[in-house]
């Protein structure tokens, strides 16, 4: 469960509209107290007697279903004293309902993705599954039964408090997430804009149990909610589902109260100084902005790219190009009332912060004296246009992305912004900027007084159902086939082959929604003794390969793809690189021609070098005092001790940052030249495309290009490694992380592999109900976050195994005895038949979601290009999970998790901690064995 407050990019926007009902077609026949109310570009509205709006939105392309539900209920509705109670409540929905006692569970068997997230203006749960008639039947009585019968008690409020008060503390080990909640609160005198959604830790820890209930009582109702049906469905059969599981709740008589606080205008600067524990220095900066319903939010949404985008954003280029700075980004969220613009800059602790702040201030004051240019505009418009398309090729993205715009006032709210996106001229993004860049409107680190303010006054919302009441829209994206997504079809369609020296490559042609493809490009190089003492130079290498080539500059390459409407990224490992692409059929050749250009042409640019040194400066120093990245660091050189100088060598962040800063462009240069080839490479390609389109790419682009250097497959050998344990101060951390693991001597097709899968799964791998979360999360409510995974090398004897938890420093002892005392448990009494069959169900469904993502798809035909299998493979293991006895599963349990072996690493603060818990200890009443004794 998440609460959205970090630096995701996100069109949030809200408020319960009851649209003008339109006649039903006569094609159409709908169950009685059910009104069609809109369909607009394959989205169809409905409404029930009871308020109720339901949006279906089917795609029979791929075999899955997304059920999606939307309160108009976020931080923004919360009262004095209830910060945070809309998320806690998110929170308590997954404790069971009367016809649904364990939530968790249930989707854990269903093989659902599920969550629930709150934010500004809503609060959303959903889940996407296997689409049966079975599970769209669970899921809508699901989400029916707890939108009126959840339990909302006293004994899971009290440990799920915990749990909540655990994320804030998670939250509060970010500066920079820290830093944007100082901001904005500051800029925000009176509006709940101002206030996390995480809500204030005493509120989270004192909140009544009757005031939670009467709050989820208040807005937890039908006419209060929408609810969005996505993915592959039978219309009629859904409506009627969706009639018989929520017509029977009663339309509410009481009245929702209507929010009346309005955010004066903003009479001059404001600053805020936050002082933590970190390396990285930052400066942020907001501005009030229009509401997302306003025409005026896609001219900020531009204005926004014009200043931030990388590389050729004007802040981008006073900060990163200058080296005044390491990092840089803004967004300007959608909400329902007047919002915010938010920019963000990173700067490494031996630069200047005065300099970067004042380079960022000029730029951002500057934007309304210098009129864009309509190539910046263009190129915003064509990245935001193209963000849109891709969306609505992804029936799962849209179904859960429409939250945010039916929170902002109403779903068309997305086309109307995609359509006014498309009218930007130059002048509206500088009248934007100059309405809302003034210097009297901004929350910064310094105060400036002034003679005349110049005050920027924030246009009301305007009337939302009046934009969107004859909207009708485009032509809906061309929908896909109804794919089977078992072993047994994805293999009789998928056609392999082999061109030139090792080349390989699979297609698996299929009709998607948009005619989209997805494709995955894998390279490899070198051998053990090749690539020793090169720390580092892989990845910056693949990293380098789009930034400039000898035809096309960085900016050229990025702007080629957004016009193409298409996503490509390279990525690199130890011994390989690869490049991800998503694109439709009639652009992919296209799309391939700038990868392959880029794969083959690059010329490392030395500015564009140091650019990526800098970025990757500061991510990494910014780490070295967070606990999840020390503890997963320390973890990882522990358990894999291999001496220093070896490709698979773990270095320290010390270490990382003293390679990177003596490793120089021909560094590069000269790593590109001794390894890159596609002598052993392989591409997957899934979607709307041939195997003959993709032999000629293979054939043309890749056959005959060559490595200077062959290639031999690493070896990694099992190393038994002593139980121990290490705790890791991080001061200043109001979260600590526990990671734990050990090695064991075994593949993928070891006998006994199945069963430890399964086993452990049951242990630790469900969604909050394996022992450990049911144990650590749900009844002691020690951490928001606790689980255990098992990974087997195919080729390699070579197995590890994990438990990873965050958790507050204080229960450090808790923790930890919780978990030794689960291991013991599972150790002397296994798991049940009926825990087992369960989990069989669960599992076996959750890897069929998988395959029906393509991209998840087209990696997993990749690797197995690469390890000579097929899908037969999968299909022979997840014959082998079914097949599997109690006997089998506690067997193997029993035989290979053993605590006792488990090499430990915390990181956290736990210095404050002991000092804390003493604290409260000689607070607590000294209590004798016996009664004082008679005067």
């Amino acid at each position: 469960m998440r609460c959205f407050g970090s630096f995701i990019r996100l069109w949030p926007l809200v408020a319960a509209l009851l649209p003008t009902a339109l006649p039903t077609t006569a094609q159409t026949k709908l169950p009685e107290g059910l009104t069609r109310v809109a369909s607009v570009e394959g989205i169809t509205e409905y409404q029930l007697k009871n308020g109720l709006r339901v949006l279906l939105f089917p795609d029979n392309s791929k075999p899955t279903t997304t059920v999606n539900i939307t309160y108009l209920v976020g931080s923004r509705h919360e009262g004095y004293g209830e910060t945070g109670m809309a998320h806690l409540l998110e929170h308590m929905a997954f404790k069971g309902s009367a016809k649904h006692k364990n939530i968790p569970q249930e989707l854990t068997e269903h093989g659902a993705r599920p969550n629930g997230t709150t934010w500004y203006d809503r609060t959303n749960y959903f889940e996407t599954f296997s689409a049966t008639d079975e599970n769209l039947n669970w899921a809508l009585d699901l989400e029916a039964d707890r939108m009126v019968n959840s339990f909302i008690d006293a004994k899971d409020l009290s440990t799920e408090f915990s749990v909540v008060r655990n994320e804030f503390e998670m939250g509060e080990n970010s500066p920079s997430r820290v830093l944007m909640e100082r901001v904005l609160s500051s800029a925000y005198l009176w509006h709940n804009y101002g206030k996390s959604t995480i809500g204030s830790k005493e509120d989270i820890e004192r909140v009544p149990i009757n005031n939670l209930k009467a709050f989820y009582q208040k807005y937890y109702q039908p006419d209060n909610a929408v609810l969005v049906v996505a993915g592959k469905m039978d219309e009629a059969k859904t409506l009627a589902l969706v009639d018989k599981y929520f017509s029977p709740i009663p339309k509410p008589t009481r009245q929702l109260p209507q929010a009346y606080t309005t955010e004066p205008t903003q009479d001059g600067e404001r600053s805020v100084t936050l002082r933590r524990v970190g390396d990285a220095q930052s400066v942020a900066v907001a501005y009030h902005t229009p509401a997302g319903a306003h025409p005026d939010y896609a001219s900020l949404d531009v204005l926004m790219d014009v200043l931030t985008n990388e590389p050729s954003g004007r802040l981008y280029k006073a900060l990163i190009d200058t080296k005044k700075a390491a990092y840089t980004y803004g967004w300007t969220p959608a909400l329902h009332d007047p919002g915010f613009a938010f920019f963000y800059t990173e700067v490494r602790k031996e630069q200047s912060l005065d300099s970067a702040r004042t380079a960022m201030l000029r730029t951002l004051d500057m934007a309304s004296t210098k009129a864009p240019t309509a190539e910046e505009v263009d190129r915003a418009k064509t990245k935001l246009l193209t963000g849109i398309e891709l969306l609505f090729k992804n029936t799962d993205r849209v179904g859960l992305d429409l939250s945010e715009w039916i929170a902002a006032g109403d779903w068309r709210l997305v086309f109307l912004y995609r359509d006014n996106i498309r009218k930007v001229k130059p002048a509206d993004v500088q009248r934007v900027a100059n309405a809302y860049l003034k210097p009297s409107n901004r929350t910064v680190g310094t105060f400036i007084p002034e003679q005349k303010p110049d005050r920027a006054d924030i246009p009301e919302t305007p009337n939302v159902l009046a934009l969107v009441k004859d909207y009708k829209g485009e032509k809906a994206v061309a929908a896909g086939e109804a794919f089977d997504a078992s072993p047994a079809n994805i293999e009789a369609r998928t056609k392999r082959g082999e061109e030139g020296k090792g080349t390989k490559y699979a297609v698996l042609p299929k009709s998607t929604r948009g005619n989209s493809v997805n494709v995955q490009l894998t390279l490899r190089y070198g051998d053990e003794k090749s690539l020793a003492n090169k720390p580092g130079l892989a990845s910056l290498t693949a990293s380098m390969l789009e930034r400039g080539t000898k035809t096309r500059s960085y900016q050229q390459i990025r702007d080629e793809l957004d016009k193409l409407k298409a996503r490509a990224y390279v990525y690199g490992g130890s011994q390989s690189a690869g490049v991800v692409v998503e694109a439709s059929k009639e652009n992919l050749p296209a799309v391939m021609k700038i990868v392959t250009d880029y794969l083959k042409n690059p010329t490392f640019p030395e500015a564009e070098f140091n650019k990526l040194k800098q970025e990757r400066l500061v991510s990494l120093e910014s780490q070295k005092q967070e606990p999840d990245a020390i503890a997963f660091n320390t973890s990882q050189r522990v358990l894999n001790p291999y001496p220093k100088g070896h490709p698979l060598y773990v270095m320290t962040f010390d270490e990382e940052i003293e390679a990177l800063k003596a490793t120089t462009v021909n560094d590069v240069r000269q790593f590109y030249k001794d390894f890159y080839g596609a002598d052993n490479a392989t591409v997957a390609v899934v979607g709307a495309t041939d195997e003959a389109a993709v032999q000629k790419l293979v054939k043309t682009d890749l056959g005959k290009w060559k490595a200077n250097n062959s290639y031999t497959r690493i070896v990694r050998n099992y190393q038994d490694i002593k139980a121990g344990k290490q705790s890791v101060q991080a001061s200043d951390k109001a979260n600590a992380v526990y990671v734990a693991g050990f090695n064991l001597p075994m593949r993928d097709d070891d006998p006994d592999y199945p069963a430890l899968v399964l086993g452990n799964y049951l242990f630790g791998g469900g969604f909050l109900n394996s022992r450990l979360a049911t144990r650590v999360r749900q009844k002691e409510g020690i951490s928001y976050g606790i689980g255990s995974q098992v990974s087997a090398d195919s080729r390699d004897k070579l197995a590890s195994y994990m438990v990873y938890a965050i958790y507050n420093p204080e229960n450090n002892e808790r923790l930890e005895k919780a978990i030794q005392e689960e291991f013991a448990t599972m150790s002397k009494t296994g798991f049940s038949a009926e825990e087992i069959k369960a989990a069989k169900s669960g599992w076996l469904q959750s890897r069929s979601v998988s395959r029906a993502q393509d991209d998840a798809l087209a990696g997993r035909l990749n690797s197995y290009l690469d390890l000579n299998r097929t899908l037969a493979w999968d299909a022979d293991f997840e014959k082998k999970v079914a097949a599997l006895t109690p006997e089998q599963v506690n067997a193997a349990v029993k035989k290979y998790l053993d605590y006792n072996k488990l090499v430990f690493v915390e990181a956290g603060d736990f210095e404050k901690a002991k000092k804390t818990l003493a604290e409260k200890k000689a607070k607590e009443p000294a209590y004798r064995s016996a009664p004082p004794a008679k005067p």
